[in-house]
């Protein structure tokens, strides 16, 4: 018997096959199964347009694995969506008869600017953002770019180049050399010239990377203690250290995975030509792509507007059975007392979401116990999935829960990638001073304070007589101005005068 809350999307793409699986909970996707295996499909695309022997039983091999999973999943819960070498196959006929059969699905091969629009919704599904932004998405055979502002895409595009195809054309004899990696680049540019000015004109705020090769630039960058903020500087970089390995088979850079390595050159000669000619300034990694527009698609509609991070905070609200009124009351006092010290810090920008979110999700841990709340608030954050939130932002946001209270653990603040670590432990000291300001859990018990800040040194001002009036609140903030000003951040608790 099917299971009615069992959703599933298939994206036969031209390096790899993905299937994703998902139930419905509290208003959110849960993973139940990621499969991916490296088809490479596009590298038997042959000079006369036919997908060869091989490719086509890789293929088919791989579908037998995904086949079994969807017997459990209701038809109508099923999207199957073939990309950019399929699109060119001429014997597309031969594999759509076998892998239809295989899967006791249809399967359906969508043109390049529909592949453009599901990696963008996907991608507004799952990432946060505000205003217009620029979605590049590098897979093996195509490259789509999209811009939009929330869930609509403005201009789009599906360019005839990918990190298989590349691979193939310029480092087929898998040397790495400056000669190679030139020649990759200035041929990418020259597909990008005819659509690059459409996309100059129109603008974007944010730069949104949702490919294997971004995620691998990332999980390198991340390796070698660097921001999860992708520049043109740091793909040079990258660049010299490759060739510096001189061939692909001894590729070898901290955070590469073995399965990318084979393209992951090719890849990052198309994102430079990408940076170099849009003059991208800096990118981060998406939490979704096409499959994620598929499922998101099927649960949600296509047409609602959304906010991945506020939805997966009420679905996490909903699912733990968090006080929402109490969330919203230490969020509303953290941002107070952010905006009141702003002026003297020069914040990142995602420091003042990162404490939003942190003040409103505090409370997490408790749904197992209270003593060791904030080490299983910082447990579940780091293990589940966070639609919205990039992998360092998750990493910030689980050290800042497991410091909201009792000894600082400064080690999770410190190795954290997503803001410099003097931010992080600025937005430890301010949610800390919130959730104690909050502890009546009463609506018009926050007292009305002022929050000045110096250097390092923080102090927070009370109503007059107000000590005298809570005891606990007062003791508890006493207690908390002497850890933090032990550990080199002096904290004043003061008293208006007259």
């Amino acid at each position: 018997m099917n299971n009615a809350a069992l959703y599933a999307a298939i994206d036969l793409g031209s390096n790899s096959f993905h299937m994703l699986v998902v139930d419905e909970v509290a208003g959110a996707c849960r993973t139940l199964a990621k499969v991916k295996r490296k088809v490479r499909l596009a590298a038997g695309l042959q000079a006369d347009g036919n997908l060869d022997d091989a490719s086509l039983q890789r293929a088919w091999d791989c579908l037998q694995l995904f086949a079994e999973q969807l017997q459990d999943v209701p038809a109508n819960h099923i999207r199957i969506v073939g990309t950019a070498t399929l699109r060119l196959a001429r014997n597309i006929d031969v594999f759509l008869a076998k892998a239809e059969t295989i899967l006791g699905h249809p399967v359906r091969i969508i043109t390049g600017e529909q592949e453009a629009a599901l990696i963008y919704e996907g991608v507004a599904w799952t990432s946060s953002g505000t205003g217009q932004r620029l979605v590049i998405d590098i897979g093996g055979a195509s490259t789509e770019l999209v811009v939009g502002n929330g869930v609509s895409a403005q201009l789009l595009n599906s360019l005839n180049m990918g990190c298989v195809t590349w691979l193939s054309h310029y480092f087929a004899d898998n040397l790495l050399n400056e000669v190679n990696f030139e020649r990759a680049i200035v041929a990418a540019r020259q597909i990008l010239m005819p659509v690059a000015s459409a996309y100059l004109a129109l603008g974007w705020q944010t730069c949104i990377g949702a490919s294997g090769t971004i995620q691998a630039i990332q999980e390198i960058m991340i390796s070698q203690g660097k921001d999860e903020q992708i520049t043109l500087n740091k793909l040079q970089q990258l660049k010299q250290e490759a060739i510096a390995c001189k061939h692909i088979n001894h590729l070898t850079l901290p955070g590469l995975t073995a399965e990318r390595s084979q393209v992951f050159p090719s890849g990052l000669a198309i994102l430079i030509a990408l940076f170099d000619l849009l003059a991208i300034d800096d990118m981060v990694l998406a939490g979704g792509a096409l499959r994620e527009g598929l499922m998101y698609g099927m649960l949600l509609g296509e047409h609602q507007e959304c906010d991945a991070r506020e939805r997966t905070a009420n679905s996490l609200i909903e699912r733990y059975q968090l006080d929402r009124e109490q969330a919203e009351r230490v969020r509303n006092t953290a941002l107070n007392a952010l905006d009141q010290v702003a002026d003297s810090y020069a914040l990142d920008t995602s420091a003042k979401p990162m404490l939003t979110w942190s003040a409103v999700l505090y409370e997490l841990g408790l749904c197992i116990e209270y003593k060791k709340a904030p080490e299983h608030a910082a447990y579940i954050i780091h293990h589940i999935d966070l639609p919205g939130f990039t992998s360092p932002q998750q990493q910030l946001l689980g050290a800042l829960l497991l410091n909201q209270r009792d000894g600082f653990q400064l080690e999770s603040l410190t190795t954290q990638s997503a803001i410099a670590c003097e931010q992080a432990i600025l937005l430890a000291r301010l949610l800390r001073l919130a959730i104690i300001l909050c502890l009546r859990r009463t609506r018009g018990t926050v007292p009305n304070f002022q929050l000045t800040a110096q250097d390092k040194q923080l102090t927070l001002t009370l109503p007059r007589h107000w000590c005298q009036a809570h005891h606990l609140r007062a003791c508890e903030l006493q207690q908390e101005a002497q850890r933090q000003t032990e550990l080199g951040w002096p904290l004043v608790i003061e008293e208006r005068e007259g």
